[in-house]
């Protein structure tokens, strides 16, 4: 059932919006199989029908998507496309820099007043991931994917997560290259992750299916440790080409592919799922806590 609960109203929580996760919807069309007609919750201020209208995202509802489901599980991620009036060729997503459409285009600062200040590179960032930071007291700036924010003063940078191949993010492996060659303090979440490998030497590869659940079991390397992760990726880090200093940091428990990357040394960390969550269980919070523990200053 998808619609039923409506759209929740503004609500600003840190000078963002504490009910969403970015300031549009980000998707490009919907498919579902069963959509409410008739919403209802405390906070809804419209309908998912009005609010996909007012922002022209098209979408089809009454689709066998269990019949989706299935060729998909069978040949991997696969390119499709809503067809209305006319045909249209098939778009490869993966093809472009998609986080040109999704980065946000001048800095943008949060929480003036906090201790340590934190330079947030914006791939697509999911504001949960700046109320995590703003949270822990953390003053943020907020930067687009292309910005040279070295010439500012800051603790540590956090690359976010963020949509499609992370080789075509070249500006930003270029900066997190820079931040690893200064000792500057890196933290990496999913897209932000693979883009740290790139930047010290690894590689990363499209997955056939990716992760997509709140219900990610990641094991500790090392350990028999296991946590419940929040996921959205389709590519990840070849963790046998990971260089000399680097280790893995999180393994998924159900096919073995990286989940996260550290040095062994120095403050540069990455991890494949969200650890802020929303939605998803709230298991892995800590990493921003560990994180913000190894700034020297």
């Amino acid at each position: 059932m998808i619609g039923n609960y409506g759209v929740p109203g503004f609500q600003t929580e840190f000078d963002i919006h504490g009910k969403y996760e970015s300031n549009k919807i980000q998707i490009s069309g919907l498919i579902i199989a069963d959509y409410s007609d008739s919403h209802s919750h405390w906070n809804s201020c419209q309908s998912l029908s009005a609010w996909l209208k007012s922002c022209y995202i098209p979408a089809v509802h009454s689709a066998d998507t269990r019949a989706l489901t299935k060729k998909l599980r069978e040949k991997g991620t696969m390119l499709g496309k809503l067809i209305f009036k006319e045909n249209v060729p098939f778009y490869d997503p993966n093809a472009e820099n998609l986080i040109k459409e999704v980065s946000i285009d001048r800095p943008v600062v949060h929480n003036e007043a906090g201790e340590k200040t934190i330079v947030l590179i914006d791939c697509g960032v999911k504001y949960s991931i700046m109320r995590s930071l703003i949270q822990r007291g953390c003053r943020v700036i907020q930067v687009p994917h292309d910005y040279d924010f070295f010439n500012q003063t800051f603790d540590g940078v956090v690359v976010s997560n963020g949509p499609g191949d992370p080789k075509q993010c070249p500006e930003v492996t270029r900066s997190v290259k820079k931040c690893l060659i200064k000792n500057i303090p890196v933290l990496g979440i999913c897209l932000g992750n693979q883009i740290l490998a790139l930047a010290a030497g690894a590689d990363t590869y499209k997955m056939k299916y990716g992760h997509r659940s709140q219900n990610q079991p990641c094991l500790l390397s090392g350990t028999k440790r296991c946590y419940i992760t929040s996921q959205n990726h389709g590519f990840a880090v070849t963790k046998d080409t990971l260089p000399p200093g680097w280790s893995p940091w999180f393994v998924n428990a159900n096919d073995g592919t990286n989940e996260g990357i550290k040095h062994t040394e120095k403050p540069f960390m990455g991890v494949q799922f969200h650890p802020e969550h929303n939605p998803g269980p709230v298991d892995m919070e800590f990493i921003f806590d560990w994180f913000l523990e190894r700034f020297s200053g």
